[in-house]
């Protein structure tokens, strides 16, 4: 298996490694690294197989000299110049037979080259030949998939866009109803009862006009 073109099934997880290469390669690479930085889980071997295919570290899991010397680049023209060494040398029995035109081969041309090479299945061939076009992406060659990250996924709206239609419907639902009025002038809010009395006094009346008007209220209205 050993001189075996590599694989992996989740190509999401090669980019996420690469990637995070690109930022800051450990010195040493193992499963357990891979595990502490949340990439592959379950598939390490997979993808420390590429890693070491490609040269980029030893069969001990150290960083080698040539990969530090490319993932020191920081521009990615330079980069995926320098990547691209990486993998022509690694799949030079590939470049061999095809030359330049290997970065272009569709995948039914890469699946025959890899099944005859290697005698795999057609699953392990289509499997080798995404790997090695996802490498031709990062060489340059190729679009560039965009790794999920770990919170996001399809179908599932953000907060930000899910919050203003709760907040109207919160709104809404806390909205207080007015009371409702009486024709009479008695108004009713909250069981209570609430009476508004409007009188108009005489303008000519004398003190003792206005003590009668007083004492009916006080009488009629007041003492009920």
């Amino acid at each position: 298996m050993a001189d075996k073109h590599p694989y992996v099934s989740g190509r999401g997880n090669l980019v996420r490694v690469i990637t995070h290469f690109r930022r800051s390669f450990p010195g040493t690479v193992s499963a357990e690294t891979l595990k502490k930085l949340g990439f592959a889980p379950r598939n390490e071997s997979y993808v420390l197989n590429v890693l070491r295919f490609l040269g980029m570290i030893d069969q001990e899991g150290k960083r080698t000299d040539v990969a530090t010397k490319v993932f020191n680049f920081h521009e990615d023209t330079a980069f995926a110049q320098g990547f691209a060494k990486l993998v022509k040398n690694a799949y030079r029995d590939l470049f061999e037979l095809h030359g330049e035109n290997s970065w272009e081969l569709d995948a039914d041309s890469l699946i025959t080259f890899f099944r005859s090479a290697d005698e795999t299945t057609a699953i392990v061939g289509r499997l080798q030949a995404g790997t090695f076009q996802l490498l031709a992406a990062f060489s340059g060659h190729g679009d560039m998939p965009t790794p999920r990250s770990g919170g996001a996924k399809a179908g599932v709206r953000s907060p930000k866009e899910a919050t203003p239609k709760h907040k109207d419907k919160q709104k809404k639902a806390f909205t207080p109803t007015p009371p409702p009025r009486v024709a009479s002038g008695v108004e009713t809010r909250n069981f209570g009862l609430t009476v508004r009395i409007e009188i108009n006094l005489p303008a000519d009346g004398d003190q003792e006009t206005y003590n009668r008007i007083f004492k009916s209220i006080r009488a009629n209205l007041l003492n009920e």
